[in-house]
């Protein structure tokens, strides 16, 4: 009964976080900005602000995909938030020039994750076939192996976090200094970050639960 319960709060836990940046982002991707700027214009005056003319600005045509490419060197910004004249296109466009201004600063945090990357590719495909092929075999230590790569994988979202926190500081410190936003409108920003930070949070948390799950499935086979 135990093991439901777990699914059941991972699955609140997710839901619930998504369900907080869905309900954030459809407000403020309403609500435009006084100063009439573009994701694609706020993220390009962030990056010549912060001498990295070099990084290019592209749009991408899946809602909320929009991420730093630190290989190809490009800030990609889905349609709405390249376009848009919203509190949500400045706020997710000054995110994303927030990570390329960690890499260019060497931010150690990202600098970790970025090497792990490799590791987590392999815990991630062969975590829970590793626990799968373990209890249909009995095979104990390949189920245990199974439970070390969800931990690997904990490790990288722990690790993603203050990457992830550090890139909306950056970014909103961005908006206030170069004055992109009136200043009553800097508060809406930040709630924007928040609520997508929050998402991270909500990996963190489900990640560490299914792990406790793993764990109490572990000791009871014994």
């Amino acid at each position: 009964m135990e093991y439901y319960l777990f699914l059941l709060l991972t699955l609140g836990i997710t839901l619930g976080a998504q369900a907080y940046l869905n309900s954030t982002y459809n407000k403020y991707v309403k609500v435009k900005n006084s100063k009439k700027i573009t994701g694609a214009e706020v993220a390009r005056k962030i990056l010549d602000q912060n001498n990295l003319k070099n990084v290019k600005v592209v749009e991408t045509s899946d809602t909320l995909s929009d991420h730093y490419d630190p290989k190809e060197k490009v800030v990609r910004l889905s349609t709405d938030i390249y376009k848009g004249e919203s509190i949500a296109s400045v706020s997710v466009a000054a995110h994303e020039c927030g990570h390329a201004i960690q890499h260019k600063d060497g931010y150690v945090f990202l600098r970790i994750r970025s090497s792990i990357v490799p590791v987590v590719n392999i815990a991630s495909k062969a975590g829970y076939l590793l626990i799968v092929i373990g209890l249909i075999a009995g095979f104990a230590q390949l189920f245990l192996l199974g439970i070390l790569c969800e931990v690997i994988i904990l490790l990288f979202q722990l690790i993603t976090l203050p990457v992830e926190f550090d890139a909306s500081h950056r970014g909103l410190k961005q908006i206030q200094d170069l004055g992109l936003v009136e200043a009553g409108e800097v508060s809406s920003a930040r709630s924007m970050l928040t609520a997508a930070a929050m998402t991270y949070v909500a990996s963190v948390a489900t990640a560490i639960i299914q792990i406790l799950r793993l764990v109490l499935m572990s000791r009871g086979r014994n």
